[in-house]
């Protein structure tokens, strides 16, 4: 009975875990989904590593045992004989190293660095997966709006291709006109490959990021508003610069460290040696201490050597910020353009087809037209209404990208 429980259990539980995934996902929903992405996790488990590892950074070295055999005649009338020299003992002892406070200070701020740049890697890749999760729900969502278009563009081609062959059947056509339906219909069929190809490469990566095995889109996506003054604002604190600040707060630390190594670690020791009770024990206390005499030659090109590193990685960020204002800029630019276009097509291009068909219809209706002419008329507001639905996708994956990409953080 026992075993039958674990293996109903073993069935549901799995059944249940589906069933979580079961509805569609409106676009803020495939985005909280994606924050339990295993890379986050990975990156999570680096975060507490190093944040572990901090805790001993500035700690003292544990103290050292010492136990030994000294003096132990191996050669002359006394060789092998533990009670015939004086010299010979037994000992043992305890060593303490005390590492200098500038050493302690600049490996705690090395550790502190680390847990920075491992912060700020769990950042990007966060951004990272946001932006992906965000930008295959969107072509989802409309790849899906294209092909139902796209379906009823190819229906409206069995009304074409029955005016072609009653126009022929008449001899008010031309031969080589019946080959127009079979033409047109065979870019739909290419496009809607291309579509549906699209399509499945969109869910595989929400499937990768929310884990959902089916993942379907509800709702609508979000207003393509783009804030560029807000972004230019707060572009210092995007995880990518942030990275760059923990680089050059990594690169001081080790300046710091360089330098610790001027001055000196000092040790202290005490041992008890144990001899022939016939000659006495003995007690041994020491001091020792490192002595930096050739610092030109020893750590003052590391100091050097590591200050220069650390002024890189600040000319680095530098720079990497004027790349990402620039790529800022670049990108609100060519998402004025997109938007130019989609107001171009929505306000204009397709009115005037919309005009074009309604003229040719009735043009067809008073006898001044043929009725293949007012069909490719309507067939070309359908071609119109596909074309934006393709600018508005592309608006709308501009300001995704651009509103994720170039948002800073504020933590």
């Amino acid at each position: 009975m026992k075993m039958f429980w674990m293996a109903a259990f073993a069935v549901i539980v799995p059944l249940g875990t589906g069933a979580a995934f079961a509805e569609p996902m409106t676009f803020d929903a495939a985005l909280k989904r994606a924050s339990e992405a295993p890379s986050l996790r990975g990156r999570d488990a680096s975060v507490a590593a190093a944040r572990s590892s901090a805790i001993a950074a500035d700690r003292l070295p544990d103290p050292t045992l010492d136990v030994g055999l000294k003096d132990f005649p191996v050669t002359g009338p006394d060789a092998g004989q533990f009670n015939r020299d004086n010299f010979t003992m037994t000992t043992i002892g305890v060593s303490q190293q005390f590492t200098n406070p500038a050493k302690r200070r600049a490996r705690a701020a090395l550790a502190a660095a680390g847990i920075g740049v491992a912060e700020a890697d769990r950042l990007i890749e966060a951004r990272a997966v946001q932006l992906e999760t965000a930008l295959a729900w969107i072509d989802v969502y409309y790849g899906q709006k294209r092909l139902a278009l796209l379906q009823t563009l190819d229906a409206s081609l069995d009304d074409l291709q029955k005016t072609v062959s009653a126009r022929l059947a008449s001899g008010s056509a031309r031969p080589s006109q019946a080959l127009e339906p079979a033409q047109l219909r065979a870019q739909v069929i290419d496009r809607r490959a291309t579509l549906v190809s699209e399509i499945a490469r969109a869910r595989a990566k929400l499937v990768r990021f929310t884990g959902d095995p089916d993942p379907q889109t509800a709702g609508d996506p979000p207003a393509p508003m783009v804030d560029g003054a807000r972004l230019r604002a707060s572009l210092g604190a995007l995880p990518a610069l942030r990275a760059r600040d923990a680089a050059t707060l990594s690169a001081e630390a080790q300046t710091g460290l360089a330098r610790a190594d001027k001055h000196p670690d000092w040790t202290v020791s005490a041992s008890y040696g144990r001899r022939e009770p016939a000659f006495g024990d003995l007690v041994s206390v020491g001091v020792s201490m490192d002595l930096p005499l050739f610092a030109k030659r020893r750590q003052d090109p590391k100091i050097a050597a590591a200050a220069s590193e650390a002024a890189r990685t600040r000319f680095d960020r530098e720079a990497a910020e004027r790349e990402w204002a620039a790529a800022l800029d670049a990108d609100l630019a060519e998402h004025a353009m997109h938007h130019q276009r989609l107001e171009n097509a929505r306000n204009t291009l397709v009115p005037l087809a919309r005009q074009r068909a309604t003229l040719d219809r009735d043009s067809y209706a008073a006898g001044k037209t043929d009725l293949g002419t007012a069909l490719l008329a309507t067939l070309s507001v359908a071609e119109a209404d596909v074309d934006l639905l393709d600018r508005e996708a592309e608006v709308a994956r501009d300001a995704v990208r651009i509103n994720i990409t170039y948002a800073g953080d504020d933590r």
